[in-house]
């Protein structure tokens, strides 16, 4: 049986079907199944397991981040990062100051920066193989680094939406750093380490979806719609024009503008972040659940439009260049 391969078929599958997995069981079985085995190995790794498992999954992408590749490919990375995560941190702030924490149409702040702020980092590398070249793929090492609950927190933090401890910030940090560090040190490290940035995907999707009521991911599947379509045209569109008035300067080397676009994803692990938010601050549980639920339907819608809308700049960019040839 094909398994793994039928799952990877499905856009943000390896974080998406184990997670709703994990919530239908939840859902039909939890009340039963989680108590008849509370405290052993099958509770620990199905329902309680998310948070330390994604702690080595941050570990393992931080030993990816190869900052020995500097030049085009970090100016690249550093440009499109910033575009992606000060967007999605200003529009959820914007949205926290005119509506509050409950958000507009269903969104909540915590949803929209926790989507709008992470980039599927594996449909940009195949994007930018596509139309872009090494030097847009190579950015990808930077682009990396929104991955995770961090900048979402430093912005929930700092607006004063959550109460985010400093210490907790930093503790979020820290295993990305060490995995760089460690990786930068030690290529065999680096090696080791790069096959636990995606193996561990599905062994805390499942317990964050065990955490969920499938009643939320009904509720906030038309939000959550909503939030994918606006991070793809916002962002993505953001991203092209970024590139596109930087152009005309040589030393970054920008090609293909429309490579700028792929930043418009939600990356699947981005899912995991309302639950981290919530782990540091309670108050923001009884909104974590809807939060997740949507970001996960933006993955999904994201992972779709995405490639259409660079698809469609490339072929705009190519008429252009043959009219002007």
């Amino acid at each position: 049986m094909k398994i793994l391969q039928s799952v990877k078929k499905i856009p943000g599958g390896l974080m998406v079907v184990p997670l709703l997995l994990g919530a239908v069981i939840n859902t039909f079985f939890g009340s039963y199944l989680w108590t008849a085995f509370d405290g052993t190995f099958t509770t620990h790794l199905w329902k309680s397991g998310a948070m330390p498992i994604l702690a080595v999954f941050l570990f393992c992408n931080g030993a990816t981040i190869d900052f020995k590749k500097a030049g085009v490919p970090l100016a690249k990375g550093v440009i499109i990062t910033a575009v992606k995560v000060l967007l999605g941190i200003a529009i959820g702030l914007l949205v926290n100051s005119v509506w509050g924490a409950d958000g507009i149409m269903g969104l909540t702040p915590l949803a929209i920066v926790a989507a709008i702020a992470n980039s599927n980092g594996g449909l940009y590398a195949s994007l930018a193989g596509e139309y872009g070249d090494a030097t847009d793929v190579g950015a990808v090492s930077i682009l990396s680094i929104n991955d995770g609950p961090f900048f979402t927190m430093v912005a929930l933090g700092a607006s004063g939406i959550a109460n985010i401890p400093i210490n907790t910030l930093i503790g979020c940090v820290v295993p990305i750093v060490i995995g760089c560090i460690l990786g930068n040190l030690d290529e065999d490290i680096r090696q080791f380490c790069i096959p636990g940035a995606t193996m561990m995907i599905p062994f805390f999707a499942f317990p964050l979806g065990a955490g969920l009521d499938l009643r939320n991911l009904i509720v906030g599947g038309a939000p959550g719609i909503l939030l994918g379509v606006v991070c793809t045209l916002v962002t993505g569109l953001l991203g092209y024009l970024v590139y596109k008035l930087l152009q005309p300067v040589k030393g970054l080397g920008i090609v293909h503008p429309e490579v700028g676009a792929a930043i418009g994803t939600t990356a699947g692990n981005a899912a995991a972040t309302p639950a981290a938010v919530a782990a540091a601050d309670a108050t923001l549980l009884a909104i974590s659940e809807a939060a997740t639920a949507q970001v996960t339907c933006a993955v999904i819608v994201t992972a779709i439009l995405c490639p259409l809308l660079v698809t469609w700049l490339h072929n705009m960019e190519t008429k252009k260049a043959a009219r002007t040839a």
